[in-house]
């Protein structure tokens, strides 16, 4: 399958690891500053008001150790700072007793604009599922827009954008499979669904990629290894549809037959090519 070119180019896994800092999804143009801590205050319309104090303090302990990775966002309120985005971060900063904090500085009306041009962005038809997702992440992340504001605002169904958003989960080489257009989305959406065994989502990928899967083949391995089939080979064989039953099934009514597993049971799939037909199987089931 030839590789789809996108703006991200090659490497992507780099970009967005499993575990990616959220600081990764700002531009590099943006210029940082080192604003005091007692300049800053909390957004007022921030809807959270309640924070943990233990994983405040266990973000406190990483802060003393590595400082603040990711710059805190703000907007200027006279001569102090409102809080657009990293609450957590400015308290556990106090915590750890820091004099000043690595902030980005925006104006209201800078942040609507930046705000409207990644929803814009966002909504172009060329963008990968992976660019989408990184922009999404990035309003949830930078503005303290939370999945259902956005799926409000660019029109779409809240568990459409949480889809979108755990490709960035997918572990390395899955992405770059995506990124690249050896996988679709929804070969993806499998992979995914495997994602308490890093071993499993390999292996199904390189399935798909030397079998040339369906994404409902890739289903009906998934759903077979979740039924309890702990044997890729097994596994393999459910998926393919063609079974010792589906062989004796298909002599005996003369037409092709195909079972399809799921993880509760499954379905029998026989296939008629005319009306005349199908009254004789249904002559042939009835006896």
């Amino acid at each position: 399958m030839a590789a789809k070119q996108t703006g991200l180019g090659r490497g992507f896994g780099s970009l967005i690891p499993q575990n990616f800092d959220a600081g990764l999804l700002m531009d590099e143009t943006e210029r940082i500053q080192k604003l005091a801590v007692g300049l800053l205050s909390p957004n007022p319309h921030q809807p959270r008001t309640v924070f943990d104090e233990k994983a405040l303090a266990e973000l406190a302990a990483s802060i003393t150790q590595y400082g603040i990775i990711q710059p805190l966002v703000v907007a200027p309120v006279g001569d102090k700072y409102h809080l657009i985005a990293g609450e957590r971060r400015w308290r556990a900063a106090k915590i750890a007793g820091l004099k000043t904090v690595p902030a980005l500085v925006r104006t209201t009306k800078e942040q609507e604009k930046l705000e409207l041009a990644i929803l814009e962005n966002v909504q172009r038809v060329d963008l990968s599922p992976l660019e989408q997702a990184v922009s999404i992440e990035r309003l949830h992340q930078q503005f303290n827009l939370s999945y259902g504001d956005i799926a409000r605002r660019l029109g779409k169904a809240e568990t459409t954008v949480h889809n979108t958003v755990r490709l960035l989960q997918l572990p390395e080489d899955a992405r770059d499979a995506l990124q690249n257009g050896d996988i679709s989305e929804g070969h993806a959406r499998q992979v995914l669904a495997l994602k308490d065994s890093p071993e499993k989502q390999t292996e199904l990928l390189r399935l798909i990629i030397e079998n040339g899967w369906s994404v409902r083949q890739a289903e009906r391995y998934v759903s077979s290894l979740k039924a309890g089939i702990k044997e890729v080979k097994k596994a393999e064989e459910r998926v393919s549809g063609d079974t010792p039953e589906t062989e004796r099934l298909s002599q005996r009514f003369g037409t092709r037959v195909r079972i399809h597993r799921t993880a509760k049971g499954g379905r029998v799939e026989i296939a008629f090519t005319s009306d005349d037909q199908l009254a004789k199987l249904l002559a042939e089931l009835d006896q």
